[in-house]
């Protein structure tokens, strides 16, 4: 089940690019980008926050930094910055990000001490050369995913145990306020990162429950697999088929006590014959 054992601080971004036929993940804190190519681990160090991606080519990702958003050339490792974000706010970072189905990307960012800085977050969206502001207010975004078809979006704030579902117009801006899909609050669950499969179920990262859970078009829960780590925090499908379930964790927070207790968190791990996923859209400049 360990893909790779790596410890991440806090593993996030996790995304399967579809012409490299290989998998990608973040370390927020790390300041990092992890992934394996032909059986080698390989990794990028950056000056800044890192925490998620879209492809634009073969060997460039636009990333998301704690500043901006950039183009990254994982051969050459030149950069280039696309669009500033919240680069006048120092206390603010970058966090759950995907791209959606039109050729845009979504980017949430919160306050650098997470629940301590309430309603200090936002999604943001990059979309042919615009970069908007399209929700406040927010403390932890995350579970920023995409129906099938494209005419919804998913995304929640964390503490608030709920994912919401949005609708988007053509261009893939949404429409209307959003809507409660998956209430948690019950259960006390945190929602994570979420992907949505080629079925449209959406599967979830629950962060301290240690699963990723599945739940379908309608939001009725399905089913739960278990990771190796409690923090688990973005999922996403990969490999022959897109039939293989990845999954970042974290041990962000976590005492000695706590450490012992949950040796494995931190790695990333993979779950095969759960698909199959979607391919990752290509990011439209």
């Amino acid at each position: 089940m360990i893909f790779d054992s790596r410890v991440c601080e806090l593993g996030e971004g996790a995304f399967w690019h579809p012409l490299r036929r290989q998998f990608f993940w973040f370390d927020i804190l790390g300041k990092k980008l992890h992934s394996v190519e032909d059986g080698e681990a390989r990794s990028w160090s950056f000056v800044e926050l890192v925490s998620a991606a879209g492809w634009v080519s073969r060997d460039v990702l636009l990333i998301a930094g704690e500043r901006d958003l950039f183009l990254f050339d994982l051969e050459t490792e030149e950069i280039e910055t696309v669009a500033e974000l919240e680069a006048d706010d120092p206390g603010t970072r970058s966090n759950d990000g995907r791209a959606d189905r039109q050729g845009g990307f979504w980017i949430g960012t919160m306050g650098k001490r997470g629940g301590d800085d309430p309603g200090r977050g936002s999604i943001w969206r990059w979309y042919r050369g615009e970069m908007r502001r399209i929700f406040t207010g927010l403390t932890i975004p995350n579970s920023i995913c995409f129906s099938p078809d494209g005419r919804f979006a998913h995304f929640s704030d964390t503490l608030t145990h709920r994912i919401q579902k949005v609708a988007l117009d053509a261009d893939g801006w949404p429409m209307g306020a959003p809507e409660t899909f998956i209430d948690l609050s019950a259960e006390g669950i945190l929602p994570d990162g979420a992907v949505v499969d080629a079925e449209g179920n959406l599967w979830n990262a629950q962060w301290g429950a240690g699963r990723v859970a599945c739940y379908g078009p309608d939001g009725r829960f399905l089913k739960a697999v278990p990771m190796g780590a409690s923090q688990t925090s973005c999922p996403a499908f990969g490999g022959e088929g897109l039939a293989t379930l990845f999954c970042t964790s974290a041990r962000e927070g976590m005492d000695a006590a706590a450490l012992a207790a949950d040796p494995e968190a931190g790695k990333t791990f993979a779950v095969q014959g759960l698909g199959p996923g979607l391919p990752e859209p290509q990011v439209i400049l």
